[in-house]
């Protein structure tokens, strides 16, 4: 029984989830105590006690705390299963995080599965749907886990109501770790706004602001068609997609903010990026750590990447994997970055 403190580090509900998806790849059992003792409303919220559900129903879990605002939890995980499942968040509390909870698994089952989520498919604090369709899937896909996504509906906070669908193949046999160093030749930039039951001008000003502050052309900026019953919501995205990574910036309007302050926080994420040579954000750097690490443990040997920030986040991560799987993570500063190892232990 591997015994976790949930408060310590970043404190949050990834340490939750990354417990869960490794319990159920390892067949090791957790115990977590103290689960999100920092924040404001300790233990687990709706969308992480679907995360805990979905993961009892994947493996056969004996589960004890599994409730809202429990914050201790016993998982004993059962043989992982391949299979057809559907998991509603039930608010607009994320549903990208419950499919990166059981992905790590169902990669490793047997049989190709498939997932169907309800719940907020683009919200702060959670990867929108097109960070893991074009960043996160991509490398999962060059590690030799294939997934295909498909955004169904969109779902915005408060309300939620979107839905993806993911078919996740098996790759037990077929994950092979590599470096990831260097970003490559930029291959194309663009942003796209959407903004469902919202007047059309609000997604036109937030492109040309954005396209005036990083002096993109007309041709980069687009106007997405959306369904009215998909609103009200506001997501202003760019896309860097260069040769070996591609990286996706995010901000959402809401009522008191400006167009002009949405585009502007896009903007800084994305030039502080650019900044930088590192290949991965600091978003991905802490969420590829994880499959990586599968790899590592499947495969052996070692592989490295480089990252423009090493969040909290990340160096959490890398200590609740580091208690699963006999990976070991080293981390050094690199220029204008970070440089990550990881390598398997004997």
């Amino acid at each position: 029984m591997i015994e976790i403190d949930g408060s310590t580090g970043e404190g949050g509900g990834q340490i939750l989830r990354t417990s869960l998806a490794l319990a159920m790849c390892t067949g090791q059992a957790f115990e977590l105590s103290r689960i999100r003792a920092g924040r404001p409303k300790p233990g687990l919220m709706r969308q992480h006690l679907t995360c805990v559900n979905a993961a009892t129903e994947v493996c056969g879990a004996q589960v004890q705390g599994a409730e809202l605002n429990s914050q201790s939890l016993r998982f004993v995980p059962g043989p992982v299963r391949a299979g057809d499942y559907a998991f509603s968040v039930g608010t607009a509390g994320s549903c990208t995080l419950v499919l990166q909870t059981v992905w790590p698994a169902l990669m490793l089952a047997a049989a190709p599965s498939r997932v169907k989520l309800g719940g907020g498919t683009h919200n702060p604090m959670a990867p929108p749907f097109h960070f893991l369709a074009r960043s996160y899937a991509p490398l999962l896909c060059r590690l030799g886990a294939e997934a295909e996504l498909v955004l169904r509906r969109l779902g915005f906070y408060p309300a939620g109501g979107g839905e993806i669908e993911a078919l996740i193949r098996p790759a037990r046999d077929l994950l092979q770790p590599f470096d990831l160093n260097e970003r490559g030749a930029l291959r194309e930039a663009h942003a796209e706004c959407f903004a469902p039951a919202l007047p059309r001008s609000v997604a036109r000003r937030e492109l040309q602001q954005l396209g005036a502050l990083l002096d993109w052309p007309q041709a980069q900026l687009r106007e997405v068609a959306t369904r009215q019953n998909e609103g009200p919501g506001n997501a202003l995205i760019a896309t860097l997609a260069y040769e070996h990574v591609t990286e996706v910036f995010t901000a959402f309007g809401e009522k008191g903010v400006s167009s002009e302050q949405v585009a502007q926080a896009v903007a800084n994420e994305l030039r502080a990026y650019e900044a930088g040579e590192a290949a991965l954000g600091p978003h991905l750097a802490d969420q590829w750590a994880l499959p990586l690490a599968l790899a590592l443990w499947q495969r052996g040997g070692q592989a490295s990447y480089t990252c423009t920030e090493l969040t909290p986040h990340a160096k959490t991560n890398f200590e609740v994997i580091e208690k699963f799987l006999p990976v070991k993570f080293a981390t050094e500063p690199m220029g204008r970055g970070w440089r990550v190892r990881a390598s398997a232990q004997p």
